[in-house]
């Protein structure tokens, strides 16, 4: 980062100063330097992890709650793998100038069409220290330059993870100002109105946050508010897998996004999954909340109220609800999800089909957790996050959903009129891409 510029708009136009270098810089010098940011993090791992332990005193006396706590933890295991997630970008192909299409429109007169970065790419985002590394490595791999605001509990964590990474990138043969780090709520606030120098605005955080995202700026936006998910024991569903799947999607890790909210038991087999299921996840200090039918079964567990059913609790709650169909299920996935994540447990290959297809949400799943949609684990990388959006960029949001396309048409002096005339013909002959 430079010191050289203080205001956001400053901070910014640099930002876009770099990206305009930084779509032209080749594919090899651009994970050359995600390699040295690997190294840089490793190498300078004392001094990260003393700027964390500032942030988590400072936590412990401001009382900060549960789900952020946890969020907010980047001890050696997270940080190694963020390194391991900077190595695993550095060794994906280019995406950038890959061909998707190459077009004869008449002799000598070819059209293709490309992938290119979208510029300048700004990321707002709660606690977490690892998303900044993941998010400035997928930028950079994509030729984006990237400004980012993370939460002020992590604001000693992120001043060192980005003073790293951008010093390595730049000293790696990155354009300087490629990253930017802005660290105040008036910042943000001045970052939603430079919708002249930012392509892509991607919020992660509350409902509440990201809608006011939305609802204050002329940016593109992309991204999700909620990640309400859930999973559906079929009348068919295996007991043991019923049991891991949930207990996994629960408790893996509570406090994140793709993390279950409420449990679907058809109706057919809650007698004799709920009672197993309910006793694994109490082993995992779960607290259930449960609909009249769940209580009949479960009579010792809290009503569930509708509120319940639109909870995102990011913490050891579970709402769980018996119905009557596989239909039923998907109706209510479709009714008070939040299109983020959502599996169905069965044997039945044609149940779990009909479910795969009519539940709308980014990932659907079946036979295994909701833990799984991730941008990691789906081998992107690492992720910006995951939208919840229909357009441009679904799920998990790795290398490709940072990449726009441009049409590029090389000819010998052709001209419009002869066609337009009748004197020649467009071939329009699909060829193979180079």
């Amino acid at each position: 980062m430079s010191s050289a510029v203080n205001t956001v708009r400053e901070r910014v136009a640099a930002a876009r100063n770099a990206a305009q270098q930084l779509g032209a810089i080749d594919g090899v010098t651009r994970a050359e330097a995600l390699r040295a940011i690997a190294g840089a993090l490793r190498d300078n791992a004392a001094a990260i992890h003393r700027a964390h332990e500032t942030d988590l005193t400072r936590a412990a006396e401001e009382n900060l709650a549960a789900p952020l706590l946890k969020r907010l933890r980047f001890d050696e295991a997270k940080l190694n793998q963020a390194i391991v997630g900077v190595e695993s970008v550095a060794a994906l192909p280019d995406p950038v100038g890959a061909e998707l299409l190459r077009r004869e429109l008449d002799t000598g007169l070819i059209l293709t069409k490309q992938t290119s970065p979208i510029g300048v790419v700004a990321m707002i985002f709660e606690s977490r220290p690892d998303a900044l590394v993941q998010i400035a490595s997928l930028a950079l791999k994509s030729g984006n330059a990237i400004v980012l605001k993370g939460g002020s509990e992590a604001l000693e964590s992120n001043r060192i993870l980005a003073d790293v990474i951008a010093t390595a990138g730049t000293g790696a043969g990155i354009p300087a100002g490629w990253l930017q780090l802005i660290e105040t709520r008036s910042d943000v606030t001045e970052l939603l109105a430079l919708d002249d120098l930012v392509d892509l605005m991607i919020p992660r955080g509350s409902n509440e946050f990201v809608r006011y995202i939305m609802d204050n700026t002329r940016i593109p936006v992309l991204g999700h508010a909620d990640g309400i998910c859930h999973v559906f024991l079929d009348a068919t569903a295996d007991p043991r897998i019923a049991s891991d799947v949930t207990v996994d999607a629960k408790t893996q890790y509570v406090a994140v996004c793709n993390s279950v909210e409420t449990l679907l038991v058809h109706a057919d087999s809650a007698a004799a999954l709920l009672p197993d299921v309910a006793a694994a996840l109490a082993e995992r200090g779960v607290q259930l909340r449960g609909c009249q039918r769940t209580r009949e079964v479960l009579p010792e567990i809290e009503a569930a109220t509708e509120e319940d059913w639109r909870a995102e609790y990011l913490d050891l709650i579970l709402a769980v609800k018996v119905v009557d169909s596989l239909e039923a299920a998907v109706t209510h996935i479709n009714t008070y999800g939040s299109g983020h994540t959502d599996a169905i447990v069965t044997t039945d290959s044609g149940a779990a089909e009909r479910f795969l297809s009519a539940v709308d949400s980014a990932s659907v799943i079946w036979n295994a957790s909701t833990r799984f949609a991730d941008g990691f684990r789906y081998g992107l990388g690492a992720e910006v996050g995951i939208s919840t959006a229909k357009i441009h960029a679904r799920g998990p949001v790795g290398v490709e959903g940072l990449l726009s396309y441009k049409w590029i048409l090389r000819g010998n002096g052709h001209t419009v009129a002869p066609y337009s005339d009748g004197k020649r013909q467009f071939t329009h002959r699909d060829l193979s891409p180079e």
